[in-house]
C-alpha cells in the first residue's frame, strides 16, 4: 500500500464529510410522521391485519418493539420503537433491512438515537418554514423589508441550531452516522432520460441489473423483498415460529423500503443527482430549503411545491403518506391473500425467499444486480409498482437540455484572496525598559489555498483546511519608549515598536480532541479507514466535545475557533525589523538592534455577518478575537559598533481582525 504524506490523508479523511452531507433526505422524526400517517390513513380492516401482522412480528422482541406499529403517544426518550420508527432507522443508522433489524432489536444506541430525535421534532416543532423573503430592499417601504429578513433569519437560525445539537447527538450515539451511505446516489432519484416515460418504465429502469443505486430502486428492492415473503405467509402452512419469524423480515424488508420512498418526496432529491459532491449538496441543500415544483406520475395539470428535510409541512407529509399508504396495502393484501381487496391480484408463490431480512447493503454497492432466478419481479408486480409511483414526483431529467438549475456547495479545492485588517493592544516592547501599553494596526493581503468543507455536516460545522501566504503591514504603536537621545528628545520621544513590513501565514485544520490531532493519527487512514473518517466527521462538527460548533442568529454565525487556526507573522525576514534599547552604560549612545522574530497568532472568537455563494465563487465577512505572542529571536547590535548585545522581550497582544475571504472552487 504506498505511503501517503500525513496532511494528504487527513484531507481525503475530510472530504468524505462531503459524501454524508448530501445523502440525507427527512430528518428522523419526519420519517417517522410520515409512516404514522401512513398507518393512521390505512382502513379499518387493513389496520386490523397489520396489527396482527406486527404482533406477530414482536414475539420474543416485546422488551424493544412497541405494542402498537403507530405509537402515537410516543414523547421524549422513547422506551421502545414502533413500526413508523423503522423507515426512520433505515438507511441514515442502517444499509440493510438485516443491519436495521439488528440495530433495532440489540443495539443500545438506537434508543439514544430515538431520544434524539423525539428532541429534534420538538425542537422543529418550534420553528415555522416559511418561504424567502423577497430578495432585495425597496424604498417605500425599507423597515418592513429589513424586519422580514431579520425575521426569516432567526426562524432560520434557529432550524439550523436544532440540526447541529441534534446532528452532535446522534454522531456520539451512531458514529456511522456521518459517514454511512456516503458514497453512492442511493438516496436520490434517479434523473429520466428523457421527457417519453410513464411510471412502469421509469421503473423498470430504476431497478435495471446494473444501473446506478437511486431512492426509487432501493424501495423496489425491498419492497419486491417484503411482497415475497408476504406470499410465502399466506399461502405455505407454517409453525407459529415460522409466522412469527417471516412476519418480522416482511415487516423489516417493507420498512426499509419504505424510507427510501418517502425519500422521492423531499425536494432536494428530485432535481437530480447527478454531478459532483459539491454539486450534489448544493443542489440538495438549495431546494430542500426553498422549494421545488413538481407533477406526479399520476398526469393532470395540477402541480405541488415540494421542500425537503428538516422543512417538512403537513402537506408534504399527506403526500408522502399517501404512496406509503398504497405500498403498505400491497404487502398486506398479499400476506392475507386479499381480504380487504376485492380486486385483489395475488403474487405467484415465492417459496424461494428466505425468511430473514433482506441484506442488500446499499451503501456499499453502486448499482443494482441481478436477482436470483426466480426472486426477479413477475410482470404482476411491475404493474403494483406503478400504482405505488402514481402519487410520486416525477423526477427532474438527467445532464443536458431541460435539466433543472444545478448548485454547488462550498466542498471541494480552492484558492483565494483574502484581505484583512485589525487592531491589537500590546503590553509593553521588546526593549525591557517599556512598561506602558498601546496599540498597532494592521493589514493584511494573503493567497489561500485549501480545501472547502463548510458545513458539509450542517451548517454550523466547519472542516475547513487551508494555508495561506502573504504581505502583512503594521502602523507604529501609540506607546512611546523613554527618551534615549537629543535627537529622540527633540521629536517628544518615539513609538515603542516602529511600523514595519513582515511575511504572513496561517494554517487552519479542525481537530478531533487537541489540535493537530488528526495530522498526528493520519497513518490510521491507512489502517482503519472508516474509523479515522468518522473523527474527522466529529471534528469537521465541533470536535468530540463539541464546544466548537458555530451558533447560528438573525445577525450572522459565532463559532469559538481556538486551536482550529494558527497565524504566524515574520517580522525580519525580508524587511528590516529593528528597535532602540539603552546605552550599555553612562555617557554611550543608545544601541539600535536588529532583528528577526515570529508573531504567533491564536484566533479565538470568530463572528460571520455576511457569507454568499454563487455557483464556483465565494465571499464572505468575519470578525475574528484573537491573542498573540511575538516571540524576537536573532539579535544582533548595529550601532555603535562593539555595543554589548541585549536580550529583547516576547510581546503578548490581543486584538480584532476584519476579514474578507474571497475563494474560486475547482
Amino acid at each position: 500500500m504506498p505511503k501517503l504524506p500525513r496532511l494528504k490523508m487527513a484531507v481525503l479523511a475530510l472530504s468524505s464529510l462531503g459524501l454524508h452531507g448530501a445523502a440525507q433526505a427527512w430528518v428522523y422524526p419526519e420519517h417517522r410522521d410520515i409512516g404514522l400517517l401512513a398507518l393512521h390513513k390505512l382502513d379499518p380492516e387493513r389496520k386490523s391485519q397489520f396489527e396482527s401482522l406486527w404482533l406477530e412480528a414482536r414475539v420474543g422482541h416485546e422488551a424493544r418493539l412497541c405494542m402498537q406499529p403507530a405509537d402515537t403517544s410516543q414523547g421524549l426518550a422513547p422506551a421502545c420503537l414502533d413500526w413508523a420508527a423503522l423507515p426512520a432507522i433505515a438507511g441514515d443508522h442502517s444499509c440493510s433491512s438485516k443491519d436495521m433489524l439488528a440495530n433495532a432489536l440489540k443495539t443500545d444506541w438506537i434508543l439514544q438515537v430515538a431520544d434524539v430525535a423525539a428532541q429534534l421534532k420538538v425542537d422543529l416543532g418550534r420553528v415555522a418554514v416559511q418561504a424567502r423573503p423577497e430578495q432585495g430592499l425597496h424604498a417605500k417601504n425599507l423597515v418592513g423589508d429589513i424586519k422580514r429578513q431579520v425575521e426569516h433569519e432567526a426562524l432560520r437560525a434557529e432550524r439550523i441550531n436544532a440540526l447541529r445539537t441534534s446532528d452532535t447527538r446522534l454522531q456520539r450515539a451512531d458514529v456511522e452516522y456521518a459517514t454511512r451511505a456516503g458514497s453512492n446516489n442511493a438516496h436520490f432519484l434517479l434523473p429520466r432520460p428523457q421527457t417519453d416515460m410513464g411510471p412502469k418504465e421509469y421503473g423498470e429502469l430504476a431497478l435495471k441489473p446494473g444501473a446506478q443505486s437511486n431512492a426509487l430502486g432501493v424501495y423496489l428492492w425491498f419492497h419486491m423483498s417484503a411482497l415475497q415473503k408476504a406470499t410465502r405467509l399466506a399461502q405455505e402452512k407454517l409453525l407459529p415460529a415460522q409466522r412469527e419469524e417471516l412476519a418480522i423480515a416482511i415487516l423489516a424488508d417493507e420498512a426499509f423500503a419504505v424510507h427510501f420512498l418517502q425519500d422521492a418526496f423531499a425536494a432536494g432529491h428530485i432535481a437530480g443527482a447527478w454531478g459532483d459532491v459539491s454539486q450534489r449538496k448544493g443542489t440538495h441543500d438549495y431546494y430542500n430549503e426553498t422549494g421545488l415544483e413538481v407533477f406526479t406520475w399520476q398526469g393532470g395539470s395540477e402541480s405541488m411545491v415540494l421542500m425537503g428535510d428538516a422543512h417538512m409541512r403537513p402537506a408534504d407529509a399527506e403526500r408522502a403518506a399517501k404512496a406509503v399508504r398504497i405500498s403498505l396495502e400491497q404487502v398486506i393484501d398479499q400476506a392475507s391473500r386479499g381480504k380487504a381487496n376485492a380486486n385483489f391480484v395475488p403474487l405467484p408463490h415465492i417459496a424461494l425467499a428466505k425468511a430473514e431480512a433482506d441484506d442488500f447493503d446499499v451503501c456499499k454497492s453502486d448499482v443494482f444486480v441481478q436477482r436470483a432466478q426466480g426472486l426477479r419481479a413477475p410482470p404482476e408486480a411491475l404493474a403494483m409498482f406503478a400504482d405505488v409511483f402514481g402519487p410520486t414526483p416525477i423526477p427532474g431529467l438527467g445532464e443536458g437540455l431541460g435539466a433543472m438549475p444545478r448548485f454547488r456547495a462550498e466542498v471541494g479545492p480552492f484558492f483565494g484572496f483574502v484581505g484583512a485588517t485589525d487592531l491589537r493592544r500590546v503590553e509593553g516592547g521588546h526593549d525591557p525598559s517599556v512598561t506602558s501599553n498601546g496599540f498597532i494596526g494592521g493589514a493584511d493581503l494573503s493567497l489561500r489555498a485549501g480545501f472547502g468543507l463548510d458545513g458539509v455536516v450542517g451548517e454550523s460545522g466547519d472542516g475547513l483546511v487551508f494555508g495561506s501566504i502573504g504581505l502583512h503591514g503594521d502602523s507604529r504603536s501609540t506607546h512611546t519608549r523613554q527618551a534615549l537621545s537629543a535627537a529622540l528628545d527633540a521629536v517628544g520621544g518615539a513609538a515603542a515598536i516602529g511600523s514595519r513590513f513582515a511575511v504572513s501565514t496561517r494554517f487552519r485544520m479542525p481537530f478531533y480532541l487537541v489540535p493537530g490531532d488528526l495530522l498526528l493519527m493520519a497513518p490510521l487512514y491507512l489502517l482503519a479507514p472508516t474509523s479515522y473518517t468518522n473523527m474527522a466527521v466529529t471534528a469537521g462538527n465541533g470536535g468530540l466535545i463539541p464546544w466548537q460548533s458555530a451558533w447560528s442568529t438573525a445577525i450572522g454565525r459565532f463559532q469559538l475557533v481556538l486551536g482550529r487556526e494558527l497565524g504566524a507573522t515574520f517580522y525580519g525576514y525580508g524587511f528590516q525589523n529593528s528597535t532602540i534599547v539603552p546605552s550599555a552604560g553612562r555617557g554611550l549612545e543608545p544601541r539600535v538592534v536588529n532583528f528577526k522574530s515570529i508573531n504567533f497568532e491564536l484566533p479565538i472568537l470568530e463572528y460571520r455577518p455576511y457569507r454568499a455563494f454563487d455557483t464556483r465563487q465565494s465571499s464572505a465577512m468575519l470578525v475574528q478575537f484573537y491573542a498573540g505572542a511575538e516571540v524576537p529571536q536573532r539579535t544582533t547590535v548595529s550601532w555603535p559598533l562593539g555595543a554589548p548585545g541585549v536580550k529583547l522581550e516576547t510581546i503578548y497582544s490581543l486584538g480584532v481582525r476584519l476579514i474578507f475571504d474571497w475563494r474560486r472552487y475547482f
